[in-house]
């Protein structure tokens, strides 16, 4: 099957994709993503169901404020609800990760299994690897984007990150280049400030399989961060891939190849989650 997915929530209209076909895979983009950046992550061979969260691709802001995983996790299970899902795997990136494993701990009935990609929370609100993130916001609120950039890429942050994390420090940058970056930029400056709103002790109590997959020179989505979400899930295996900033195709291959892999193998919740 192939469509497209909208919702009315609060004034936004959110739009998303449900294509393909076999187990049922919500699976969300991370900060300042959309359709686009799942596509690419996400291998072939499944159906997939991701809302493009408030503010992102095509989906509008809505009137509630502040924004948070509370109100975007609630959208996508809106999502799930509407495509006839009762079951279903639950998974993302970076963002993506963060609101299915609030999913899986606030609805553990309705969630077979977590796939969390290159995951930038773990358990506390505002993490410290975020305060990039933070610092592109609040520059671009109070100073808009031309001399918000001049700014930060000037900055000790835009220095550590050229050295560190190149990947990051571009995709940084395009924050500044979205033509809504002053509306935009209220929707990163509270996601950074939230967390999953969820505990070790609520991920140690999650009795489903689960895939975390992280990597090196990042330094928004720390390996340690992988680390510490695999080790708090009694059911989880973690796996290490080539970084994105050292070969980009190795790692959307190696991404692929560990996400279908990890899918085909609990197929057996097949007739739970079609």
């Amino acid at each position: 099957m192939a469509g497209r997915i909208a919702l009315l929530r609060d004034g936004a209209t959110l739009l998303g994709t449900d294509t393909g076909e076999g187990p049922a895979v919500v699976f969300q983009h991370g900060l300042g993503g959309g359709e686009a950046q799942v596509a690419q992550t996400f291998p072939p061979g499944f159906r997939r169901i991701t809302l493009e969260c408030r503010g992102h691709g095509g989906s509008g802001l809505g009137e509630r404020r502040p924004f948070s995983f509370e109100m975007f996790a609630d959208d996508v299970l809106a999502a799930a609800d509407q495509a006839g899902l009762e079951r279903f795997f639950a998974g993302g990136v970076s963002m993506g990760a963060a609101i299915a494993l609030r999913l899986a701990c606030r609805h553990p009935q309705r969630v077979a299994g977590l796939v969390l990609v290159r995951p930038a929370w773990t358990f506390a609100a505002a993490p410290t690897n975020m305060q990039p993130i933070a610092e592109v916001a609040e520059l671009i609120l109070g100073h808009g984007t031309d001399k918000g950039r001049t700014v930060f890429a000037q900055s000790a942050t835009a220095a550590r990150l050229y050295r560190e994390a190149p990947d990051n420090l571009s995709s940084l940058l395009g924050y500044f280049d979205r033509p809504d970056a002053k509306a935009f930029a209220q929707v990163l400056a509270n996601i950074a400030g939230d967390g999953p709103g969820v505990s070790e002790r609520d991920a140690a109590a999650l009795d489903i399989p689960a895939l975390v997959v992280g990597n090196e020179i990042d330094a928004v989505h720390p390996l340690s961060a992988a680390y510490t979400l695999a080790a708090a899930m009694p059911n989880a295996v973690f796996a290490e891939i080539t970084p994105k900033a050292r070969d980009s195709a190795k790692h959307f291959g190696e991404l692929h190849t560990q996400i279908a892999t990890f899918l085909q193998s609990h197929s057996q919740v097949r007739s739970l989650i079609s």
